[in-house]
């Protein structure tokens, strides 16, 4: 089953790593990020760069 990959604007700290990481999934919006295209990347690359900002 596939997960989706999501922000928690909340949480966010707006540290740009998981924007570095994956830009075709998350960019800025508002000084947060977002996560535009969940199916951008492959879900491991997405998975990895969503863990790196924790």
């Amino acid at each position: 089953m596939a997960k989706t990959v999501w922000v928690d604007t909340d949480a966010c700290i707006s540290c740009g790593l998981c924007v570095s990481l994956a830009p075709e999934v998350f960019k800025f919006v508002d000084g947060k990020s977002f996560a535009y295209d969940p199916a951008g990347a492959p879900q491991k690359k997405s998975r990895n760069a969503s863990m790196a900002a924790r």
